[in-house]
């Protein structure tokens, strides 16, 4: 059994989306992964990873706005602000969304589809400086 972990350093340019497929795919080459399950996780309570559209970038301008509407900053039902007015929504749509994204990989890849990308998604306004534990378990190559 194949265990390898990295810890991936992200900076991020306020909210939207990042690709880290490439850095992904990386990974598993740098550390000869076989067949297993990557698993990705994201430290930090404001952010989330996706699986989502990596051809079309009006995907991710509609569910930004979809979240914009349905968790708007500076909503008044919310009493925690201490970073702004982002700072509550940033922590529902962290909650809406998703901070483990669990991949397949066969022979080295990872079985992401043709149309798929893995996005850590930024929820606050400012860049921030982002971490993503990446561990792989399964077979070497």
């Amino acid at each position: 059994m194949h265990v390898a972990s990295e810890q991936l350093a992200v900076r991020t340019r306020g909210r939207g989306f990042t690709d880290l497929t490439g850095s992904v795919r990386r990974f598993l080459e740098r550390e000869r992964c076989g067949d297993g399950l990557l698993t990705c996780f994201v430290r930090h309570t404001s952010a989330s990873l996706l699986v989502q559209e990596n051809a079309d970038p009006s995907v991710r301008e509609d569910l930004e706005r979809f979240l914009g509407e349905l968790v708007p900053d500076g909503d008044p039902r919310f009493s925690h602000d201490a970073e702004g007015p982002d700072d509550m929504p940033a922590h529902v749509r962290a909650a809406l969304t998703q901070t483990s994204v669990g991949i397949p990989v066969a022979r080295g890849q990872s079985a992401l589809g043709t149309w798929q990308a893995l996005y850590l998604y930024e929820h606050r306004h400012q860049g921030h400086d982002r971490s993503v534990v990446l561990q792989f378990v399964g077979t070497r190559a």
